[in-house]
């Protein structure tokens, strides 16, 4: 990646938290305390609710109504049992220790394309290894092969969750210290900048793109290779600790375990186009991004098969076969609607989309250096639909993997709650900087596409 001393000399001018400036941290005094109340609230509650979610579906039978039962019965005693229960044995940091130094070696040492994510503001050009489908085949097999030899029961791993997530939530706030004063003493690039605040620096990150030594991304790091390829892994585990237990894979779970991977190698398979995301772009390395990328997609978005695996659900075969058809008719849709606006814009609008020419805006925009730049915003196909038609499908696609759990408890949706949430959230974000950045061109866009994400609704 580029960078330069340039990097030292940041100011607050060059902190953007979430790509949206002050609208992160507030114009009005009621903004700011309001924002800080909530950083906090952020920063406190979600260590404990990320180790309850896996408790609930492997202590609790998926019972969220049993965890708030025993806080109301017991109180503390039942507090100090659960952080007894979860406290990290030798094993879990051993087990997340190995797995995280296997995955930074294949990122840095598997082979693959070079590929240059796009020009920040400060015309710093982040350069990856595009080795994320290598990598995503390569730790299967080795899970595969770690079973199969009998060197590590992969099933012994959702028997340690609970500790593993807990140990995670530690190792990932002092990593985000870490990151702070990186982000202070030794920045990578001149994309970073304080925000004034140390709590917000912590929260949103200063850094966009922060590395160790030339090449080891550590965004790259935590949401591909640790994250999302934790996810692929730990399904897999809590797949095996159900034929450990019960002697065979129920379908439910079978159907829940194919349709999440089909979306993880989906992500693999499209991980270049991930680097141009509003996550990597425009997010900084902090307990936003990267807390939640280490601790938050092990627990959270693992939580549908966790569960389901935990429930033995025989859903017959024109059941399940209806659902995973419909999940993978999501997980295609919103492949596509990626795919279609990738291709647009590398064609430079000289497509057809669905047997006709492209509708275009072209808008143009100044960038923090001066330059006059221009990019198409695409007014057909999927995207002629709603301006982040994308995250529809993705919703969908969620639901249908967490379906098999059927509707005995609240638990097996957490993480389809959840995204429902916060890629709403992220619309009206992406949204406000895409109004900031092209101003009368994304005014007349919202004309010709005029629902954020669900037409008709919002």
């Amino acid at each position: 990646m580029a960078a330069g001393k340039a990097a030292k000399g940041a100011t607050k001018d060059a902190w953007a938290g979430d790509g949206s400036g002050s609208g992160v941290r507030g114009d009005t005094l009621w903004e700011q305390v309001a924002a800080l109340i909530g950083t906090i609230l952020l920063i406190t509650t979600t260590p404990p609710s990320a180790t309850f979610i896996v408790y609930i579906c492997t202590k609790l039978h998926g019972s969220s109504w049993a965890l708030v039962e025993g806080f109301r019965s017991d109180g503390l005693a039942f507090a100090t049992r659960v952080l007894n229960e979860c406290w990290p044995s030798a094993e879990a940091w051993k087990v997340i220790v190995a797995f995280g130094a296997f995955e930074a070696f294949l990122q840095l040492y598997l082979p693959g394309k070079e590929f240059k994510g796009p020009v920040t503001v400060r015309g710093n050009v982040p350069v990856y290894t595009a080795n994320g489908v290598q990598s995503y085949v390569v730790t299967l097999l080795a899970l595969a092969a770690l079973s199969y030899t009998g060197v590590y029961n992969p099933a012994r791993v959702t028997d340690l969750i609970c500790e593993i997530i807990t140990a995670l939530s530690m190792f990932a706030y002092g990593f985000c210290f870490f990151l702070l004063v990186k982000g202070h003493v030794a920045p990578s690039t001149s994309d970073s900048g304080s925000s004034g605040n140390w709590l917000h620096d912590f929260y949103w990150g200063m850094e966009l793109y922060p590395r160790i030594g030339k090449h080891f991304d550590i965004k790259q790091f935590t949401n591909c290779r640790f994250g999302m390829m934790g996810w692929a892994v730990l399904i897999m585990c809590y797949a095996a600790k159900q034929v450990e237990r019960d002697g065979a894979l129920a379908d439910s779970t079978l159907v829940s375990v194919l349709l999440s991977q089909i979306y993880i190698a989906k992500f693999f398979w499209w991980e270049t186009g991930y680097f141009g995301s509003i996550d990597i772009m425009y997010d900084r390395a902090g307990y936003y991004i990267c807390w939640g990328c280490l601790v938050w997609v092990p627990s959270l978005y693992t939580s549908p098969v966790l569960y389901v695996a935990q429930q033995h659900v025989v859903l017959g075969p024109a059941l399940a076969g209806a659902i995973f058809l419909a999940g993978v008719t999501c997980i295609w849709i919103n492949f596509d609607a990626d795919r279609q606006r990738q291709d647009f814009r590398a064609s430079q609008g000289k497509m057809l989309i669905w047997g006709k020419p492209g509708g275009k805006i072209v808008a143009k925009y100044t960038t923090s250096a001066g330059e006059q730049k221009e990019s198409l915003l695409l007014t057909s196909g999927w995207w002629g639909i709603t301006r982040h038609f994308h995250y529809l499908p993705e919703i969908s696609a969620a639901f249908f993997w967490s379906l098999p759990g059927l509707f005995n408890h609240v638990a097996g949706y957490f993480y389809v709650i959840f995204l429902t949430f916060l890629l709403a959230d992220r619309a009206v974000r992406d949204d406000r900087r895409c109004r900031g950045k092209y101003g009368k061109y994304w005014e007349e866009y919202c004309k010709r596409v005029p629902y954020k994400m669900l037409p008709y609704i919002f």
